[in-house]
């Protein structure tokens, strides 16, 4: 079994279930956040091995899926750049549009660096609107600095 098919059957088992992202985060980790819980069972994260057996229960994956979903994942592996699913290629759109802007002003506030999307968190909430409910994200991520040797 590769990583791949512990995605792919996550997602079947999440959809014969009935299950969704909130209820399986609910059930595997109070202490994590979903979204890390949705990208492990994504395959671009890894859950902790008590996590990884309550998500194994839940949905009757077989123990070589309960380990795989330990270990750690090869991350950031889309299939196409740029992508092709609409909401997914609207985040590359904004990097398209504002990553230029975001690096400029994140070297001017902080120096020369990066923001780590290791030491990193984020949050995501549905914000009611009378033109249309928003999706508002918070990203939050440790700034590193370029050593100079």
């Amino acid at each position: 079994m590769i990583r791949a098919e512990v995605t792919e059957l996550v997602l079947s088992q999440k959809r014969l279930k009935g299950l969704t992202w909130k209820e399986i985060h609910e059930k595997v980790s109070v202490s994590t956040s979903q979204i890390i819980i949705t990208a492990a069972l994504l395959g671009q994260m890894r859950l902790e091995p008590n996590e990884a057996k309550k998500a194994a229960e839940l949905l009757d994956l077989p123990k070589e899926a309960e380990i795989l979903l330990t270990e750690i994942p090869y991350r950031g592996s889309l299939t196409e750049i740029p992508p092709t699913d609409p909401v997914i290629y609207r985040f590359y759109e904004l990097i398209m549009v504002y990553g230029t802007t975001w690096k400029e002003l994140i070297n001017e506030e902080f120096g020369d660096g990066i923001m780590s999307a290791i030491d990193f968190d984020m949050t995501m909430e549905r914000q009611p609107d009378q033109k249309g409910d928003r999706v508002k994200l918070q990203m939050s991520g440790k700034f590193l600095s370029y050593k100079r040797y």
